[in-house]
């Protein structure tokens, strides 16, 4: 083993420009980092200097002569461009086909099923921004007691209710029916619960969000790693991704700053092993939402949290920055974006970065990881080497 400890950071949607297919889904010319960096005064000062404007020019980001870090990007293999499938490529699995989509929302059929399992009607069942729909039917909602069912451009089922109306624990067991339903055809990437608090004209979203993903096929990273007797640790919703399996100590967070916090806690009490973090905000909150002021504060809250993080590093430690996909927030579409991802390796005891260059499968990422506790997912090729030797 080259590093006793893998700290893997994910991003989320924080992409680096289009990949060649990107037309294919829509997305031509996305460029998530880069349409930010000219939209706004975006300042990265410590990502820079690891290195991030030497994987390709950003405005207003130098590249630097020396970067502290490793560089390079991965392209995702498989098709799609969402939370899951770009978590499960990192695992090493790649979607011979993208989760189904409901463009027109889900068949009416599949709806009554819905329906009599839960015993209330539904609303919406339509392609919808979460912030508009509940804008739009939440007071319908309070009046009769009806779910929102909506989805997106993403494989997902998402149902919305206000926590005075729908309590939290039965919201929860709707979306497990759902979840119990989306089976073949119909089986969705992610049911989502979405609740929501306030009043008519100001409702919002609270933090009770809870993700129910289709469960990964075995042999995936998190598998190999426990078959090795490998802790692993999660913060953010990599636990929900991975139903979490072969996951040890998690935590749950509400925001990007819970997230920092609690994996600088995470690095304090797990000795060896990964931990592996997904930072939601810049997707959630700001690429669907198509705010890029929003989401270069964001970038600058993480970038002046490294140093903590920096500090955190012990020798023998491994970390990665790398994300899932892109969700361009200065485009017309609220979607995520078929893009490339950044990717920055380095520890206390990187002594000279290497360019790791395009890669073509965020499975790199995770054969890497495997590599270094001894053991091999069923794709990717591990970049292991060049790392351990830019270390002392």
């Amino acid at each position: 083993m080259s590093f006793t400890r893998v700290i893997w950071i994910v991003l989320d949607s924080v992409g680096i420009g289009a990949m060649p297919d990107a037309a294919e889904y829509g997305d031509s010319g996305s460029d998530t980092l880069g349409h930010i960096a000219c939209r706004t005064n975006l300042r990265l000062p410590n990502f820079c200097r690891l290195g991030l404007a030497n994987i390709r020019p950003l405005h207003g980001l130098p590249p630097v002569e020396h970067p502290r870090a490793c560089y390079g990007r991965c392209a995702l293999a498989s098709p799609g461009k969402d939370t899951t499938t770009g978590h499960w490529e990192m695992a090493g699995i790649h979607l011979a086909k993208p989760f189904p989509l409901f463009p027109n929302g889900f068949p009416r059929p599949l709806m009554e099923q819905f329906e009599n399992r839960i015993g209330r009607s539904t609303l919406g069942n339509i392609p919808a921004s979460g912030t508009e729909i509940i804008k739009n039917l939440g007071e319908e909602h309070i009046r009769t007691g009806s779910p929102i069912v909506y989805t997106s451009a993403d494989s997902v089922f998402q149902v919305a209710a206000h926590e005075e109306v729908i309590p939290l624990w039965e919201l929860y067991k709707i979306c497990e029916t759902a979840r119990d339903l989306l089976r073949g055809p119909y089986e969705v990437g992610r049911v989502i619960a979405r609740p929501f608090e306030g009043e008519p004209g100001a409702f919002r979203r609270t933090a009770n969000r809870k993700d129910y993903a289709v469960a990964a096929p075995q042999g995936m990273l998190l598998d190999q790693l426990a078959g090795n007797k490998v802790p692993v640790a999660s913060v953010g919703k990599i636990f929900d991704i991975f139903l979490g399996r072969s996951i040890g100590e998690h935590i749950k967070t509400k925001s990007n700053q819970e997230g920092m916090e609690q994996t600088l806690e995470m690095m304090r009490t797990e000795a060896g092993g990964l931990i592996f973090v997904n930072l939601v905000d810049f997707d959630m909150l700001y690429g669907h939402r198509n705010d890029p002021a929003g989401y270069a504060r964001a970038l600058e809250d993480v970038d002046a949290w490294l140093p903590q993080f920096d500090a955190a590093l012990k020798p023998g430690d491994l970390a990665i920055f790398t994300a899932d996909h892109g969700c361009d927030p200065t485009t017309p579409s609220t979607d995520h974006t078929r893009e490339y991802v950044p990717l920055l390796a380095y520890g206390p005891e990187t002594a000279k970065a290497i360019d790791l260059g395009t890669r073509s499968t965020l499975s790199d990422i995770g054969q890497t990881v495997a590599a270094n506790f001894g053991c091999r997912i069923a794709a990717g090729v591990s970049f292991l080497e060049p790392l351990s030797t830019a270390t002392f």
